[in-house]
């Protein structure tokens, strides 16, 4: 069998790359040929607010990468549909997450469906965070293209019932991620960072962007209980916005001293740093449908707080792996006060650990191959 991704991948930096990478290599596991097409183009600048869509250091020995694509220029999409063609492929599988992206990602996949390919897409958000117009339309375009379609939440798969009836459609869990290294002692990983040793300390991981509610928990850092207990509040992760609101925020509420920034783009070599040197993981969105930093708290046995939002409730189990709390600043107080005075870490820690087995990739993969199965 032989299986084509067409989605981000090295060098190209992010979750999704590391996703599709990651996907591609349990494929391979399996013995089945898998191939990736990339993009060498993939935003224009006003698009991307970070400071480089490219990753340092060596791609995967194991995978073939070709980097066909250009998000703006149609040439590229029709010379890589015939690229793809010429594989001859049992199964292509797209990756959709942005709008913005459908016209290249669709009108590939519409050469590829004339070719009676079976297509499949696994779609992160098919209504996403941030609206533009042609958001609706876009996605219409794509997904009249697609046969069958996996989703990460239950939050999605309804999205998607909005653009297609079809009942050729999956929802299975983000896998964990096993990228990053092993697990290190919580002291070796906070010296490594320069981090104090003995104190306690919280995480928020990732792109900071409005609806991934940074400005929910530092409201929360600056409640007296919390000042008390002298919780600090790692922020690991580049600004895709203006820096200067939470910059304010953080001044204005007079936490300069409990708000550790890292402020720039993690690499992946330095991820386990980060999650390992954590008591707790936080991700207090505003909105979601599923989250691959929730899958990287797993894999490093982190307890985590989220907020109830699209799917995040589906993967934290209440008071058994972490905290599902409201969109408020009170409620993540509340969390954050019983998980210290109650030593909750250890405890949670344990289930995590537990729960994990059941994000494996090749129980992802089982599931797009039984989904092959159906469609084609």
């Amino acid at each position: 069998m032989k299986v084509i991704l067409i989605g981000p991948a090295f060098p190209l930096r992010g979750g999704i790359a590391d996703f599709n990478e990651a996907l591609a290599c349990s494929l391979l596991e399996q013995n089945i040929d898998t191939v990736i097409y990339s993009f060498y183009y993939q935003y224009p600048k006003i698009l991307f607010p970070g400071t480089s869509q490219f990753t340092k250091g060596k791609g995967p020995e194991k995978l073939k990468i070709n980097s066909t694509i250009s998000s703006i220029n149609p040439y590229s999409w029709l010379k890589t549909a015939m690229a793809i063609a010429a594989e001859k492929p049992d199964l292509v599988v797209i990756r959709y997450w942005l709008p913005f992206m459908a016209p290249a990602l669709g009108t590939i996949a519409k050469y590829l469906k004339k070719k009676k390919i079976s297509i499949i897409a696994i779609a992160d958000n098919v209504i996403p965070h941030e609206k533009r117009p042609g958001d609706k339309q876009f996605t219409q375009y794509f997904v009249n293209q697609c046969k069958g379609f996996i989703t990460m939440s239950k939050e999605v798969e309804r999205q998607l019932s909005q653009f297609t009836p079809t009942n050729h459609k999956i929802c299975l869990p983000h896998p964990i991620y096993n990228i990053f290294g092993n697990r290190i002692p919580k002291k070796e990983a906070r010296v490594t960072l320069n981090l104090p040793t003995e104190e306690r300390i919280v995480l928020f991981f990732g792109f900071i962007r409005a609806y991934k509610g940074l400005g929910l928990l530092l409201e929360a850092m600056a409640d007296p209980k919390i000042r008390e207990r002298k919780i600090k509040l790692v922020v690991a992760g580049e600004f895709y916005e203006d820096n200067k609101p939470y910059l304010e925020q953080i001044k204005s509420l007079g936490i300069s001293e409990s708000v550790i920034l890292h402020t720039s783009f993690i690499e992946k070599e330095k991820v386990r740093d980060y999650f390992c040197a954590a008591d707790m993981v936080i991700q207090p969105y505003m909105s979601a449908t599923q989250s691959g930093i929730t899958q990287i708290a797993y894999y490093f046995g982190r307890p985590m707080l989220v907020t109830n939002v699209g799917g995040l409730s589906e993967i934290v189990a209440d008071k058994r792996v972490g905290y599902v709390t409201e969109k408020n600043s009170a409620s993540i107080v509340k969390s954050l006060i019983d998980f210290y005075d109650n030593n909750r870490e250890n405890e949670f820690s344990k289930s995590v650990d537990i729960d994990k087995e059941k994000f494996s990739w090749k129980s992802f993969t089982n599931g797009l191959l039984k989904l092959y199965d159906e469609i084609r």
